[in-house]
């Protein structure tokens, strides 16, 4: 059977999560949180749908880290000497460290995708970076017929967002499961949510496999 719908599933790694103690833990990614996540790939994965997991993998002299900006701090922003504005984090998910591990099984996934690995440039989507570098992920994608997105992971403001977006300017049809979708900031969550929705995402409340098998 070919499948119409792909999941992408979003940075869920050590770095990003309270349960680890993660160097940029992001609210509400606790051990709960985890279980319920890997229960609802687990679900996704049982309907033969295939699943691809975003992977934050900076190298350690990365232009989005405070520590490589002297005298900078964690979410300063900065203005770059090509003129684009970054926001500046504690570093994290530094590449081949700990806390860049993913935290479900990666049996799971029928592909990795590694952003932000280019020292330069940030990368929040899934799909490129700052500079407009694609990763593999739309090409994979296309290759096996995918029409329709489902997505999650950490966090909502960002990595979120990007993706989502990225993935409707790419044609695909989306829907993120808000309950499996943490946030950083209530602010700017509340504007992510409102952009993807304006924008044609389809915003579930939680994941529903009734749902999820009309998009098959």
């Amino acid at each position: 059977m070919k499948f119409l719908t792909a999941v992408v599933v979003v940075d869920i790694q050590k770095d990003f999560t309270t349960a680890y103690k993660g160097s940029l833990a992001v609210n509400g990614t606790d051990q709960t949180y985890l279980k319920s996540a890997s229960e609802a790939t687990k679900k996704l994965k049982g309907v033969g749908l295939p699943i691809y997991a975003t992977q934050d993998w900076h190298p350690a002299d990365h232009v989005s880290f405070a520590s490589n900006h002297k005298g900078k701090k964690h979410l300063e922003t900065i203005t770059l000497e090509d003129g684009r504005t970054q926001i500046l984090w504690t570093d994290h998910c530094v590449q081949g460290t700990e806390g860049a591990k993913l935290l479900l099984d990666e049996k799971l996934f029928a592909g990795i995708v590694k952003k932000g690995t280019n020292s330069k440039y940030d990368s929040y989507s899934g799909f490129q970076d700052d500079g407009g570098a694609k990763t593999v992920l739309d090409k994979t994608l296309k290759s096996t017929g995918i029409k329709n997105l489902i997505v999650y992971g950490i966090a909502t403001d960002y990595c979120i967002k990007f993706t989502v977006l990225d993935g409707m300017a790419a044609g695909y049809d989306v829907t993120v499961i808000r309950d499996l979708t943490p946030e950083i900031a209530p602010d700017t969550a509340k504007a992510a949510w409102a952009e993807m929705e304006k924008k044609g995402a389809a915003i579930w409340p939680s994941l529903d496999m009734a749902k999820v098998k009309k998009l098959l």
